[in-house]
């Protein structure tokens, strides 16, 4: 196997280059799109047709700050047909392919946690459709592509859940513990053709959707028990996230990062 020259880290590594990210339009993806369009990457911000409005916000807020520019594609992660066009308008609109972000996932719709027992059947699949299945048509989808222009790089978003579990939402535990085992899988098959393959774990992150799902007091307790106690934010995930996708990390493949404040140690 040939090896591929370690570009050396720097502010700009990312400039220029094409990076797409799922579940673009909610407060988390929001803020890699606009961390990526920063560092002047180009991103696809890919999230349903029903969060137009917001992903389109994201994209234009995103492209204005710069220096790269991003672009809304409409699509489910759970189509095969949809990730074939979210990767062809990848290649045909910035002229390559070199980083998915495969952060699309159902949380806040989730609703309301109940015990395992009485989780539905369709409920179960439909959390495993998207967080799984859709993780693992990404990476088919952009595989090939990537490897013709000779490498590039993934990042799964999985959760701190996946290892310690919760209660209340056996569905989003079991879907995120599969997201580490599909990366460890693909890292080990796609290294050959110089792409990298990693998850992303964060904790509990104070936001939205969590207070959606938590109460008050579940999420301050889950800060006061931090080495570094305090909540935490979307922002806190960006730079971890832009060192994998980066030169900085071409040696680092399926491997799992955890920001959570040091709340658990893996």
């Amino acid at each position: 196997m040939s090896v591929l020259p370690i570009r050396p880290a720097s502010p700009t590594a990312l400039a220029g280059r094409t990076v797409i990210v799922t579940g673009a339009a909610a407060e988390i993806g929001g803020a890699y799109v606009r961390a990526f369009t920063a560092t002047g990457a180009n991103v696809v911000a890919v999230d349903l047709l029903r969060t137009a409005r917001q992903a389109l916000a994201v994209t234009r807020e995103a492209t204005r700050t710069g220096p790269g520019r991003a672009l809304f594609a409409p699509a489910d992660v759970t189509s095969e047909a949809d990730w074939r066009l979210v990767v062809e308008r990848s290649v045909a609109e910035f002229g390559g392919l070199d980083v998915l972000v495969n952060n699309a996932a159902v949380y806040r719709r989730i609703g309301a946690k109940r015990p395992l027992t009485e989780l539905g059947v369709e409920e179960w699949d439909h959390v495993f459709a998207v967080n799984v299945r859709g993780s693992w048509l990404g990476i088919r989808a952009v595989a090939p592509v990537m490897a013709d222009l000779g490498g590039g790089c993934v990042v799964n978003v999985s959760s701190v859940v996946g290892r310690v579990g919760a209660v209340g939402f056996a569905h989003y535990v079991a879907s995120k513990a599969a997201v580490e085992g599909l990366t460890r899988a693909a890292a080990r098959e796609l290294g050959d053709q110089h792409i990298r393959v990693n998850v992303l774990a964060p904790g509990l992150v104070d936001n939205e959707a969590s207070r959606a799902l938590n109460t008050g007091s579940y999420l301050d307790s889950s800060a006061q028990a931090r080495a570094l106690s305090r909540p935490m934010q979307a922002d806190d995930l960006v730079g971890p996230l832009l060192w994998l996708a980066s030169p900085a990390a071409a040696f680092v493949t399926g491997q799992t990062v955890i920001v959570d404040g040091g709340q658990v140690f893996a």
